[in-house]
C-alpha cells in the first residue's frame, strides 16, 4: 500500500476534512522527514508508514481545537505538529521555535518544497524569544513538563491566548500542581488511529 492510500485509510477513521492537495503535502512531508533523517537524525522513528501514524495523524488530530489565527509551536524539532497543522489550515499563521538550527535548515527546506507561506521560523530558546505580536495560541508537544512549558511560554500568549499541551495519558499530578497564575481549562482526549497509548490536549490560560 502506498503512503497516500495508507494516509487516506487513517484520516477515514476521523472527523477530518483534508484536501487532495493536503494530502499530497503531508505525504511529501512525510518522505522529506524519512529522507532527512538519514543524515540528521531529527526522529527516532524510521519507518514511513510509523511517521504517518506518529507524526502526521497525532499532529493534525489536534486541528479541530485551533482557535484564532496565530500560533507558535515551541521546542518544534522537526516541524511537529506545526507543519502538519499549517498545512491543513493555510488560513493561519503559524510561528516554528526551536534552538536547534539542523532542525530550523529541515523545516525550512520543507517550507519550500511544500511551498507553504503561512509559517515562519525562529531559532531561539523559547525563553529569551521576545515577539512584538503575541499569540493565540502556545502549542507544545513532547516539550517538557507542564510546569516549565508555562514557565518559560507565559510570555508568549496575549491576554486572551491560551495554551495547548499533547500530552500522552492526562498529566492529573502537573495539573494539580499548577502555579496560582494559570487556570487548567479542559483537557480533550485525542483519538489517533492506530496508535498505542492515550493522547489528550491539555488546555490552560493564563489568568
Amino acid at each position: 500500500m502506498s503512503l497516500l492510500e495508507n494516509l487516506q485509510k487513517l484520516i477515514d477513521q476521523t472527523a477530518l476534512e483534508v484536501t487532495e492537495s493536503q494530502k499530497q503535502q503531508l505525504v511529501q512531508l512525510v518522505e522529506l522527514l524519512n529522507k532527512w533523517n538519514k543524515a540528521y537524525n531529527l526522529t527516532s522513528v524510521r519507518d514511513p508508514n510509523q511517521m504517518l501514524v506518529k507524526h502526521i495523524m497525532d499532529s493534525i488530530v489536534v486541528s479541530p481545537y485551533l482557535i484564532g489565527e496565530r500560533f507558535i509551536d515551541v521546542g518544534t524539532g522537526p516541524g511537529l505538529p506545526g507543519l502538519p497543522l499549517a498545512i491543513l489550515n493555510p488560513d493561519k499563521q503559524f510561528v516554528l521555535l526551536d534552538s536547534l538550527g539542523k532542525r530550523l535548515r529541515f523545516i525550512r527546506q520543507a517550507l519550500l518544497e511544500l511551498g507553504l507561506k503561512n509559517v515562519t521560523t525562529v531559532q531561539s530558546r523559547v525563553e529569551e524569544y521576545q515577539p512584538e505580536d503575541k499569540f493565540d495560541v502556545v502549542l507544545s508537544r513532547a516539550f517538557a513538563s507542564l510546569h516549565d512549558m508555562l514557565y518559560w511560554c507565559k510570555h508568549l500568549p496575549h491576554e486572551k491566548g491560551h495554551f495547548l499541551a499533547l500530552k500522552g495519558q492526562v498529566p492529573a499530578q502537573e495539573i494539580k500542581e499548577l502555579d496560582k497564575q494559570f487556570e487548567f481549562i479542559e483537557s480533550i482526549s485525542l483519538q489517533v488511529p492506530t496508535l498505542e497509548g492515550e493522547r489528550c490536549l491539555v488546555k490552560i490560560k493564563r489568568i
